[in-house]
């Protein structure tokens, strides 16, 4: 009986073995989602990085035949056996990209590294941070934000922020040093 399978591919490769595997004969699922390219550009990018969709029956061909494609890691297995995917979670991914096409695609964010922003939703809401950019396909972008002293990473959707205006103090002023190091003080005269 075909099923769906997933099949991890090296970096940079689902379109080259999705390819083979076409030419083979073998139903392929590549979910793809429009990014942005340049400011007129737009280039379609694998949803899942080094992740590609695979249907066939195991019975009848043996996992050799597949797993010696050229620019495929491995078939995802539990143990020795390729782990079936549900119809179900194929058909909700294929639902959910044409729900995202059908509004326009993904939301692009307009900020820049080094703009400050403030969170406007979550756990951090009302904090600022610095933007430092996007960090996957799905668009999720990473902020420094200071919390206890300590700068420290912190992924989010960009809908959840908000450019803070140039010239505007942050909530926590940084103290000004009050020594060279080593406690050799700084005279202020």
């Amino acid at each position: 009986m075909e099923q769906w399978y997933t099949l991890h591919t090296k970096p940079n490769t689902e379109y080259q073995v999705a390819t083979v595997l076409q030419r083979q004969g073998r139903e392929i699922y590549l979910p793809e989602i429009e990014a942005p390219k340049s400011s007129r550009e737009r280039k379609n990018k694998p949803l899942f990085p080094c992740y590609l969709f695979l249907k066939t029956d195991f019975e009848l061909i043996s996992l050799s035949q597949v797993q010696w494609t050229s620019g495929l890691r491995r078939v995802v297995t539990c143990g020795d056996q390729p782990v079936p995917v549900p119809n179900g979670v194929i058909d909700l991914i294929r639902r959910r990209l044409g729900e995202i096409k059908a509004g326009g695609g993904w939301p692009v964010h307009t900020f820049k590294p080094g703009d400050k922003v403030r969170i406007t939703d979550g756990p951090f809401r009302d904090m600022w941070a610095i933007f430092e950019g996007p960090t996957t396909p799905s668009q999720r972008v990473q902020v420094l934000l200071t919390i206890l002293g300590h700068a420290r990473r912190v992924q989010l959707e960009p809908a959840d922020l908000e450019k803070v205006p140039t010239g505007a103090e942050g909530p926590i002023p940084k103290r000004p040093r009050r020594t060279r190091g080593r406690g050799r003080r700084i005279n202020s005269t």
